[in-house]
This record gives structure tokens, sequence and C-alpha cells, in this order.
């Protein structure tokens, strides 16, 4: 009797849940994406203006290309799960500084150049840090902005190295499912002194305010607090110097789309405009499920119109908490109970501008990725994620991409954003009424010399989102923009599964679990996610149900 491949329903087609899904189809599995929104990228959405602006709603920074060439390369029965993560080829190879970057499967679906410097750092006094992985010119600039920080830079890179080869390419794709995989790590962790805060470790090389800035900054971009997040995030240094930061050209939103086309040649499916109501929960003989005891079996979803869409296993690359505590129900949990998954620390918001002006000639002495830092560093990160206040300060991260590709402005004309760090919902602000305010000190500031004087009287577009983006539009709890805040006590084995612990054949992918936030760590996330997946499948997705008494119709 001829049988079916399993179906698999993916819940949002973000970075996740394409990834994943293209991991899927390369092992059998008839996978379906299921998005609520009217396109594809979920926090990576890209918007077209009708004015002609085109922005990325969110991530922009891209590193390790060789991730995105696994994707491209994968193919129908070929999931290549056991290969080496890090083959020689990929840590031998020299870093791309001109040209493409991509790999060769990349570029039959998109264009990705490298971003030299990674980062312009613009310090409060006007100074200014570029940050292009090269030691030497790294080097150069300590020596002429702090020199006496020089030799605590040589034993900084050579620690930041041993946690890269310890955290990241030994332990990056481990699962910590259970406490021996994770007790089994923390004596290396330990020896590295990889526990200890980000900040605390820095300071012990850098005497300088400013290079303890420099050399903690990066995990703000990934929703974690350099005065909390544990210094095995030191290894985000030397990702970006072993492999470059790089760009898509056509924006984020063209790596995007590349992901899904790749998917749908596999024979996978996207529905938009399908958002999920709830993940379908029986027992281990389809009866409803009363209490969180016995087996919990994932059997579909439900999606907001009432539609029943069955399937053999369910991923939810949607937020961690809300899948659980409005998707799953209450019934089916016991691990991730309403009162475990509320009590989680969840990471900072952000309000991110976007706007578009008219280029009046002068170079902009900008680059590509800009971090401009306030008067204060250590204060503004207790207001945003201890106190969760709005303070008299405030940094950004701006991205002026049409630096490296006007075609995502009109002739003439720059698109930017900037991004500011700010407390998530749990604050009380209400953000229609200090959003505004914010707004508009935040266009005061750029208006200094150095950055982008003049603006206002150039700007074309301008528009914004706040937490509230977050929490209605992305769903997200709290209105979180990274999931839960990637400190200690959510690390490792105490930071959400890939593999629900309440109920099987549900799965989760992306920001919210292992191994955490940032574009690379979610393509990182759907690998595991496939492995376990694989594990618990055999490997493969064959099914010894009967194709006629199955009567399933994919819309």
């Amino acid at each position: 009797m001829p049988t079916r491949p399993k179906r698999a329903v993916i819940v949002g087609a973000g970075f996740g849940g394409l990834s994943l899904g293209i991991r899927l189809q390369s092992l059998g599995f008839d996978t379906l994406i299921v998005e609520r929104l009217d396109g594809p990228g979920g926090r990576g959405y890209q918007k077209r203006t009708p004015d002609g602006y085109v922005f990325d709603m969110g991530p922009t920074v891209i590193t390790a290309p060789h991730l995105i060439e696994e994707l491209f390369a994968l193919e129908r029965g070929e999931p290549n799960l056991d290969s080496p993560d890090f083959p020689p080829e990929v840590l031998n190879a020299p870093r791309v500084t001109s040209g493409e970057s991509g790999g060769p499967r990349t570029r039959d679906y998109v264009k990705l150049v490298p971003i030299t410097p990674f980062y312009r750092i613009r310090f409060h006094d006007g100074s200014v840090f570029d940050y292009d992985g090269d030691p030497e010119s790294t080097r150069r600039q300590i020596e002429a902005l702090a020199p006496e920080d020089l030799p605590g830079y040589e034993a900084f890179h050579r620690d930041a190295q041993a946690i890269f080869q310890r955290g990241f390419l030994e332990l990056g794709y481990t699962h910590f499912g259970d406490v021996p995989t994770m007790l089994a790590a923390v004596p290396d962790l330990l020896r590295l002194d990889a526990v200890r805060t980000l900040f605390s470790f820095t300071s012990k090389y850098f005497r300088s305010d400013k290079m303890r800035q420099v050399f903690s900054f990066e995990t703000l971009l990934i929703g974690g607090n350099p005065l909390s997040v544990p210094a095995i995030y030191a290894m985000i240094h030397f990702v970006e110097k072993t492999w470059g930061v790089h760009y898509a050209m056509g924006g984020t939103g063209a790596l995007v789309r590349a992901l899904e086309r790749k998917f749908t040649e596999l024979g996978g499916q996207v529905r938009y405009g399908a958002g999920v109501e709830e993940i379908l929960v029986t027992d281990e003989w389809g009866q409803a499920v009363h209490r969180p005891l016995g087996p919990r079996v994932a059997r579909g979803v439900r999606l907001e119109g009432g539609e029943v869409v069955p399937a053999d296993l369910v991923v939810s690359n949607g937020d961690w908490a809300n899948t659980y505590l409005k998707r799953v129900p209450r019934a089916a949990r016991l691990v991730n109970s309403d009162l475990r998954v509320k009590a989680a620390r969840q990471s900072m918001s952000l309000l991110v501008i976007y706007f578009g002006f008219r280029d009046d000639g002068t170079p902009l002495d900008l680059k590509h990725h800009n971090i401009l830092l306030g008067p204060s560093y250590e204060a503004l990160l207790t207001e945003i994620f201890g106190k969760k206040v709005l303070g008299n300060d405030f940094s950004q991260y701006l991205h002026v991409p049409t630096l490296t590709d006007p075609s995502l402005a009109p002739p003439g004309h720059h698109a930017a954003y900037t991004l500011i760090p700010v407390p998530h919902n749990g604050s009380g602000l209400n953000w229609a009424q200090v959003g505004p305010e914010l707004v508009e000190r935040v266009l005061d500031s750029l208006e200094e010399p150095g950055i982008l004087p003049g603006l206002r009287g150039r700007l074309t577009h301008l528009e914004y989102v706040t937490p509230d983006y977050f929490q209605d539009t992305l769903d997200s709890h709290l209105g979180n923009a990274f999931g839960p805040e990637p400190v200690l006590a959510q690390s490792a084995y105490l930071r959400p599964h890939n593999r629900s612990e309440d109920v099987r054949n549900l799965y989760l992918v992306g920001a919210g679990v292992q191994p955490g936030a940032g574009t690379p760590s979610v393509m990182m996330s759907a690998k595991m996610t496939a492995r376990l997946i694989a594990e618990d499948y055999g490997g493969t997705a064959a099914d010894s149900f009967p194709a006629e008494v199955d009567s399933t119709t994919y819309k």
C-alpha cells in the first residue's frame, strides 16, 4: 500500500521557520508554513513604501555566510545533518573582504557583499572607532584613543578566541536538553571565565571606558545587557572577526525571499494571512487533554478563521512565551506552565525610526552600520533592563544601507533607520504618549555635527515603531524584541528547549530557544531542531499510514 511522507506545520515564516522548513523538506517531510503577516520575514519583514523607499524592519547584520550556504546547498533527501558543522574549508578560508561573499549556491539566490568596517562606533565626545576585525587596525585605533589598553587588548584577544573555540565551534550546536549535558560543559566555561558578566570580563582587560564599551556593546544587538549576559558572548567578537559582517543586496528582505524560494523549490508551501489560534493537543488516543499528566501529542493547528490543519508534527517559530501562554492549552503544560513562562526575564524592546532623506551632495560622515553611544553606558543599561524607565540619555544603532545599496531609495535620496533600546512593555510606559516625544529627541541628536546635520529639512519620509508593534503585530510577550533575555540563569539547559518538554511532536525554533537570538544563532537553531526531529523520527519522514486514508488538503 502506498505511503505518504510525514506532514509538518511550522508556525511563522521568520528566519527560523524558513530555515527549518528547508531542512525538513530535505529530510523528506511535506511542510506547510503558516504566517500571520502578509509576507515572509517575521521580525525580518521588509516594507516597501509608496514613495519608493525599502526598509528592513528588523535584523540587518549578517555574519557567518557559510550558514546561509548550507541551507541553499540542501536538496530533497539530502539533509546533510551528519556533516561537520565547521569543516576545514569553513574554518581555514580567509575572510572575504571584497567582491561577493556568498558561497556558490548562495549566489544562485542572493548577492552577499562584505561590509567594512563592521561598525563605526561614535562616542559622545565625537571621537570614533571603526571596528573592522583587523587586529592591526584595531591596535592603531586603541593606541590613538586609549594607549594604556594595548596590552589588555592582546590578552582579551587571546581569551576571547579561547571562548570562541569552546563556546561556538565546539558547543555552538549542542542542544542542552538535559542537566548532564550542561554540567559536562561547566568546568571548561569556568576555566575560561566565561560565566562572569561580559562587562566585568572586558573590564579585566581594559581601563578605558571607551574600550570597555567597544568590546561589550554587541550583545545589545541580540537583546542582551552587557552588564548581565555571561562572558561567553565575548565569542561574538571572534565570530565577526573570523567570517566578517555582510549585507544582502536588496536588503535583508532579499535574503528572506531567497530562503522562501529555496523552501518552495524543495516542495514546501507557505500560506500568508494565516494566523494560528491554537496548537491542537490530544492524549495518545486522540482524546481531549484535561490535565498535564500522561502522553500529550501535538496533532496540528487551528487557524484564526477556524480552519483545522492536521499535522504529524508542529513547530513554532513564534515568540516562545506566547507560544505556550496563548497557543498551547494550559491543561497540556506542566514544565512550561503560566507561572514559569511569565516569570522568565524577557529581553528589552526597541523604538525604531525609519526615515528617508534627500542627499544634499555633502558626503555622509557615516558608515553602513553606526553605533552612536550616549554620555552614559552602565547607567543607561540599568535604566532599560533593571528600572525599566526612559532616562534622559539613549544610544542608537544607525543603519544607512544606501551607502552600499542605493536601490533602497529613490534617486538622490537615502534610506535609513535608527534603533533605540528601550524597556519592554512590562514598564507600563504609554507609547502613544512617550513615543513621539522620544522620536523628537532622537531627531535632535541625529542633527548634531558629524551625524546628519540639517536632517529635518531633508526628510521626505518618517515612520516609527515602538514596543507596541512587537507586542501587537509580531505577537511578542510584553513587546520583547529578542525573546528571553540571555542571562546566565536562562542559558544552556535553562534556556527554553527546542523540543517541547510538555507535548510530544511539538518543537520550537528561533530567537526564543537554543542557542539564542541573532540571525546566525537562529539559523543554527533550525539545524539543532532539525536534528532533534530526525532523531525522533529515525532520520526519515516516511510514514506507514496508507495514503488513501489521509484527506488533508493544504490550502
